[in-house]
């Protein structure tokens, strides 16, 4: 599967088990419905998506989050499944092993592999009653919380990358020719080195560079939309929905996409940023060059940025679902300096900002909705 297929079907699959909560938290909002029908049919892979999360959700079904001496599980206490997540993605064997055949959609057949990793943790404790409506929200955010952490993209991500980080945790790699890569949260790289050049992948997510010089060896980075070539730079580069940004602290980097009609070819300095979207739109900004990837001091600085895109960067730092009701809501702008060390007290000032409520629906699930 391409890495664009599979951009699309963890897409797809993130949608899915959104409207899941959604469905279960309001099953007769005739307006809910009617736009989840329309999102189905929108595409075959939201359909094959949304059976996938249905699956895993049905073997779900008779988890409880609970600790592994029987009791409830509090908001800081570390369940069972946690970790159970934990040790899936700390191993390189079993479920980071399924592979998928040209074509097949990954969420759905790691839908199918869950039974079997499901069936032989018997740390698991079931509940008596195992329809949906008598577990509640608590199972449900069991089940959305392994379709987005566990069957998601980050495990094909993952089996791809050289280097990796997860939720919260940032990682600084020294490459063969003493250049850096420091990677924010939920990101991945591929490194390709050889006589000639030297190419890193951003696989996903955020990083920063900062290059060794060698003329005879120019130093490219490739992500979705751009390739950047440098010479001895340091710069960040990201990932975000049908866009790449690239912005530059010092240095000069050239930023690239032949692949795109009409073709994109800009120059950098530094304080200069670019972003670049699939259809080779190009926009240019400013910004000082101490917040560029404020996210090494676990800083998100946003300038009237989109909440929604906001909210994505803060679900790097949540070890758990955040959803927003209101699509209105989602395109209000946002300025402002935010920890992201506490996301729940960001997110919760940014709400408060545009006159939002943040709710618990449960220790891992967030939902932002207006007042």
């Amino acid at each position: 599967m391409t890495n664009s297929a599979q951009a699309k079907a963890a897409k797809a699959a993130k949608e899915a088990t959104d409207w899941f909560i959604l469905l279960q938290e309001a099953p007769d909002d005739r307006d809910l419905i009617a736009r989840f029908e329309d999102w189905c049919a929108q595409s075959p892979l939201h359909a094959d998506a949304w059976h996938a999360t249905v699956r895993t959700a049905d073997l779900m079904a008779g988890i409880a989050p609970v600790m592994s001496n029987g009791d409830k599980a509090g908001p800081n206490d570390k369940t069972d499944w946690q970790r159970f997540l934990e040790e899936r993605r700390a191993s390189d064997t079993d479920l980071l092993r399924v592979r998928t055949a040209a074509g097949e959609d990954a969420i759905a057949a790691q839908a199918e592999e869950t039974a079997k990793v499901i069936s032989a943790q018997s740390r698991f404790k079931k509940r008596g009653n195992t329809s949906w409506g008598g577990i509640g929200l608590g199972g449900v955010a069991v089940a959305a919380s392994l379709v987005a952490a566990v069957f998601g993209p980050r495990i094909a991500t993952e089996m791809q990358a050289d280097h990796f980080t997860r939720t919260a945790e940032i990682s600084t790699i020294t490459l063969a020719d003493n250049s850096t890569v420091t990677l924010a949260p939920e990101s991945a790289i591929k490194v390709h080195y050889d006589g000639a050049t030297r190419l890193v992948e951003l696989l996903g997510g955020e990083a920063f560079f900062e290059v060794a010089p060698n003329p005879d060896q120019p130093f490219r980075v490739g992500a979705d939309n751009v390739t950047v070539t440098v010479l001895g730079t340091g710069f960040d580069v990201s990932e975000g929905t049908g866009q790449s940004s690239v912005a530059v602290e010092h240095g000069l980097v050239r930023v690239e996409n032949a692949a795109n009609v009409p073709d994109v070819s800009e120059i950098l300095e530094p304080g200069q940023q670019a972003r670049v979207t699939r259809d080779g739109k190009v926009i240019r900004s400013t910004t000082p060059v101490d917040q560029i990837a404020p996210w090494r001091n676990n800083q998100l600085i946003a300038q009237d940025q989109p909440l929604g895109e906001i909210v994505d960067r803060l679900r790097r730092y949540y070890d758990g679902t955040i959803l927003i009701t209101d699509g209105t809501l989602s395109r209000q702008t946002v300025t402002g300096v935010y920890r992201l060390d506490d996301p729940v007290s960001a997110l919760r000032g940014i709400a408060r900002a545009h006159k939002a409520n943040v709710r618990e629906v449960t220790p891992w699930i967030l939902i932002v909705s207006p007042s």
